[in-house]
């Protein structure tokens, strides 16, 4: 009796065998088997061609057997000869056939050779090509962005930091699905496959080297253990996470993320919003929409414009980021801005300028 759930079971113990293995983006993917056909294919058609040839000048060759050459001669010679066996009971006899083994067989020989030795040379050092790509890899990744489950939150959310100029080698995708992966690696993202609560599939993320960390699994729980283990290997990455409940947001707070975003209650006053006035929905969407139309970004004071408030400067300034506290443009507390504050400012999206925003960490309390 097979019980419910037992083909998700089976295919999820498949997922774990493949566990924390690295798969980096490839510019042309061929599949082995399609390759190693293609080059049998090949390794046939010279055969083929030799036979031919020695059964067109079959009266240049004697056969210690019969004396004469037929066609299933023809064929054997050429197996025998291309493989380097040579047993002799078939020779050219005929200068014509002589001088055909010189200038025609030999190269064909060596043709069939290279074809062979190539396919074999491949395949056993595709795993050292492979070794020493992913240890190159991981020596020249710093300050990189990890982004944990690559479905609709965690595919909107890299494109959206990389919308701000970040480069797509500076991407991790970790997902315990090899389909998830096959899907990222495609887009020119490095991906890991394995499960992200575990610290070794992190750590083969290098996220202890990361920049910022973005947790958006398809499970609460998840996302809770993903944050927790991530914080412990990385002490000073940003770390922003995703839940679906909102009371599931405190638990990511003290599990180490700084920022958290609730999706179903996001969503949800976007919708509200959109219902009281579609233009103020439609003004939303675009500022949560990096690289086109209004973009919100943070950046550091100038040295121009400290000493100012927030309404002299050029931008539109929405917050005010002073130590741990975000503070509004309206608030009398800011007073002047200092050199040590950032803002949160709306700009103009510019086509092929795109702003990088320094995403330094908050300190927490």
């Amino acid at each position: 009796m097979k019980l419910p759930g037992h083909d998700a079971i089976a295919r999820q113990a498949d997922e774990r065998v493949v566990t924390h293995r690295v798969k980096l983006p490839r510019k042309v993917v061929e599949r082995p088997i399609r390759q190693v056909a293609k080059r049998l294919l090949m390794a046939l058609a010279v055969l083929v061609a030799t036979a031919l040839i020695v059964y067109a000048d079959r009266d240049g060759y004697n056969d210690n057997a019969d004396g004469s050459i037929d066609l299933l001669d023809a064929f054997y010679y050429a197996t025998v000869t291309l493989s380097t066996t040579g047993y002799g009971d078939i020779t050219p006899v005929s200068d014509s056939a002589r001088l055909t083994n010189i200038f025609v067989i030999t190269p064909l020989r060596v043709l069939f050779l290279i074809i062979l030795v190539g396919t074999t040379l491949e395949v056993l050092t595709e795993r050292t090509r492979e070794e020493w790509r992913l240890n190159r890899w991981r020596s020249a990744l710093r300050d990189h962005t990890v982004v944990v489950g690559f479905g609709t939150k965690g595919r909107s959310a890299v494109q959206t930091v990389c919308a701000t100029g970040l480069k797509r080698e500076q991407v991790v995708v970790v997902d315990p699905s090899s389909k998830v992966i096959d899907a990222a690696t495609s887009e020119g993202y490095a991906g890991v496959i394995g499960d992200a609560t575990r610290s070794e599939v992190l750590k083969r993320a290098e996220v202890h080297r990361a920049r910022q960390i973005i947790v958006a699994p398809q499970r609460d729980d998840t996302a809770v253990l993903v944050t927790l283990t991530a914080r412990q290997l990385n002490r000073s990455a940003k770390i922003v996470a995703a839940v679906r409940e909102e009371e599931n947001a405190p638990l990511l707070k003290q599990s180490g993320a700084d920022a958290v975003i609730t999706s179903s209650g996001a969503a949800g006053r976007l919708l509200g919003l959109s219902v009281l006035s579609p233009a103020a929905g439609m003004v939303m969407e675009d500022l949560i929409q990096q690289g086109s139309g209004l973009d919100l970004i943070e950046r550091p004071v100038v040295r121009a414009e400290a000493g100012k408030s927030p309404r002299e400067t050029d931008d539109l300034v929405v917050s005010v980021v002073r130590g741990h506290r975000v503070l509004g443009y309206d608030d009398p507390s800011i007073g002047t801005l200092q050199l040590t504050d950032r803002l949160i400012t709306i700009v103009r999206a510019t086509p092929g300028a795109h702003v990088a925003p320094h995403t330094r960490p908050l300190p927490r309390d």
